[in-house]
């Protein structure tokens, strides 16, 4: 899939992704949203800060999402376009955007994972349409970095854990 570098954000694109994530916010009181390109990098955040390195975390987001990918396929599924992390005191869902963008939330106990999941769905369905725009405005170019994404996140991993 292509990765942020192969398309562009208009400075209305930028305000309506901004806007978006920011009404998703409020109406799920989650900590932090982020959306993260398959290839690894963050594309967009708003909420907290998160208190970790955001581009190693975006890197392991986009292999998490690959990696769940194949295991769908494995059991017989085309894709799984949402995933849920829960920890004893932080959780996270992360949901496919025009399957090339993931939306990221990190929440705790201060809203429920049925919140997040109702919010999310239509907020996904508006990215979606935002995002296919983009994509359609860039045109076949886009296609150059095909299969580039998961080579790039799994170069990225291997950094990280020093392989």
């Amino acid at each position: 899939m292509p990765g942020a570098s192969s398309w562009s954000f208009r400075e209305e694109d930028s305000k309506a992704i901004s806007a978006h994530m920011n009404g998703l916010l409020r109406e799920t009181n989650v900590k932090s949203l982020l959306l993260v390109d398959r290839a690894g990098q963050v594309v967009a955040s708003v909420g907290e800060p998160p208190q970790f390195d955001p581009q190693a975390f975006a890197s392991l987001t986009a292999a998490d999402f690959s990696a769940n990918d194949q295991l769908a396929k494995m059991i017989g599924e085309q894709e799984f376009s949402s995933l849920f992390h829960q920890g004893e005191k932080e959780s996270m869902y992360l949901a496919d955007v025009a399957r090339r963008v993931i939306l990221v939330a990190l929440f705790d106990n201060r809203t429920t994972l049925g919140m997040v999941r109702l919010k999310v769905k239509t907020a996904v369905e508006d990215l979606s349409k935002l995002f296919e725009a983009m994509f359609d405005r860039t045109g076949p170019e886009s296609t150059k970095l095909e299969g580039f994404a998961s080579k790039e996140a799994e170069d990225e991993i291997d950094k990280l854990f020093g392989d």
